[in-house]
């Protein structure tokens, strides 16, 4: 080879080169939002009409706007177990809302804690180096348990530890790792009833309403650590009843929306405008998540940090007499803000309307603006996905997929692997998803389970028809997957017929 054609070699590779995009560096940090309670139509980015969220649409507009993202269980707890560990409600330790004082009477407060051989994600980033920070509400393991967040992982936890306690946005105290920082000491409880009288906001507000010193301990986490990489985990609390929000933030709302008030019939507090005071809680949400964004641009690393927004379960459900159908638990009404948008069920359910849930990533260069992606997607994908998209090793085994491909709009494979949900409470249920195809079972724990359930959710989203009689099959496939992916789990029983009994 000449001299010449060597050279006209090496520009023509070059060329190649040149041409060819570089793969995408990883992000330098992430942040995990999670909402408490938000329902899957009660985002203006997800149809929302009334409650305004211009801080989360913002997110949504310049990055991926996911719509069959799904929580890993129904409720607290157990959807934050899977979430950090990778684990579905067939394998996780944590099954349900179980209060940790019923194994373990030396704790107070707190629920079930997850063992010390759980590894979560929060200890793969700061085994890696990350600095790790968790504001919010806690849920899996009180304070010196196993469950300890400083025990998993966390470098850094202020908030709520238990779920029971942040029933209230008035409490005593909120936790600093293993300190109590009180914060009002004429705390508000969360649960009361009031009959008669005139109901008023004021009674039922106290001197710091939590959720400003955990978001502004997560806006100082950021300036701290604004010059190496973290791991931030935001568990808010909003809009998760007892509804107290503050009186500015109710009064943005239109007075006519209520024409009678809420008495805490349905659990929970009073509120004198419950419409009014369950909108001002999601835009209170929505402010946390500006304030964060905010934070980060100023510090200087918004566009270089993974951020991703997602509830735990769908909207809280139905409660009272039936005279009283306005109000759900805790005077939420969700018909008045169509909180399913035509999703059957709510909080507690296996059907759609309890597991759909928001999910919103951005990361400009790397995640596509302003787009919609409608790949099937569950609590039990962060895990592996988190470790992809941040290069990082991961030898626990989980059991989701690795979004992180999809997350950047490039095709995937359709056979992932089916979501499961084994779920004791609420009378016991269980869900299959695999394609369009959805399988239901309901109260295993009664004396007469319900039957075998079968939607097509391409054609029914709303899981209107079940067709299970014309779809043995699907049943048969579902119940081997049930076979296959349910661990014994004493603390938390269910019996699935033909499947563990």
């Amino acid at each position: 080879m000449t001299i010449r054609s060597i050279r006209l070699t090496a520009a023509f590779l070059l060329g190649i080169t040149c041409l060819t995009p570089p793969a995408a560096a990883a992000p330098r940090n992430v942040v995990l939002i999670l909402a408490d309670d938000l329902g899957w139509g009660e985002l203006g980015c997800y149809g929302q009409q009334k409650i305004r969220t211009p801080h989360i649409d913002q997110l949504a507009a310049e990055g991926t706007r996911f719509t069959h993202h799904y929580s890993g269980a129904p409720v607290c707890a157990p959807a934050r177990c899977v979430l950090l560990t990778g684990k579905h409600l067939g394998h996780a330790e944590i099954r349900g809302n179980r209060q940790a004082h019923l194994s373990f009477p030396r704790f107070k407060e707190g629920q079930h804690p997850i063992s010390a051989a759980t590894v979560t994600l929060a200890e793969v980033f700061r085994d890696a180096g990350f600095a790790t920070g968790a504001m919010g509400k806690w849920g899996l393991g009180p304070v010196g348990s196993s469950g300890d967040p400083n025990s998993q992982g966390f470098d850094l936890f202020f908030g709520y530890n238990c779920q029971a306690v942040a029933h209230s946005f008035y409490p005593r105290f909120l936790w600093r790792n293993d300190r109590q920082v009180e914060i009002n000491p004429h705390p508000i409880p969360g649960h009361r009833k009031q009959p008669e009288g005139k109901v008023r906001m004021e009674d039922w507000i106290g001197e710091t309403y939590a959720s400003i010193p955990i978001r502004d301990e997560a806006l100082a986490f950021i300036r701290r650590n604004k010059d190496r990489r973290f791991f931030l985990y935001l568990p808010f609390t909003e809009p998760h009843v007892a509804m107290h929000p503050p009186v500015e933030s109710v009064d943005e709302y239109p007075g006519e929306w209520d024409d009678r008030p809420y008495r805490g019939q349905c659990a929970y507090l009073p509120h004198p405008r419950p419409r009014a005071g369950y909108a001002a809680m999601i835009s209170d949400l929505d402010r946390h998540v500006g304030a964060v964004v905010d934070e980060l641009r100023t510090a200087g690393i918004l566009d270089e940090t993974l951020i991703i927004f997602t509830s735990d379960n769908g909207t809280t459900h139905r409660g009272g007499k039936p005279d009283e159908k306005q109000f759900g638990i805790g005077g939420v009404d969700a018909d008045f803000f169509n909180s399913t948008a035509g999703l059957r069920g709510f909080k507690g359910s296996v059907y759609e309307g309890g597991l759909r849930v928001p999910m919103i990533v951005r990361l400009p260069g790397t995640v596509p603006a302003g787009v919609t992606n409608d790949t099937p997607s569950y609590f039990a994908d962060w895990f592996p996905t988190l470790c992809s998209a941040f290069e990082l090793e991961n030898t626990t085994a989980h059991d989701g997929d690795d979004l992180w491909p999809a997350i950047r709009g490039k095709s995937t494979s359709a056979n992932r692997k089916p979501m499961v949900w084994i779920y004791p409470e609420y009378g016991g249920q269980v869900a299959v998803n695999f394609g369009d195809m959805k399988i239901v079972r309901q109260r295993l724990n009664s004396r007469k389970p319900g039957p075998w359930e079968v939607y097509n959710l391409a054609d029914d989203p709303g899981e209107t028809t079940n067709i299970a009689d014309e779809n043995p099959d699907i049943v048969a496939r579902a119940m081997a997957i049930l076979k296959k992916e349910t661990d014994s789990n004493e603390l938390f029983p269910v019996t699935i017929p033909g499947v563990n009994d």
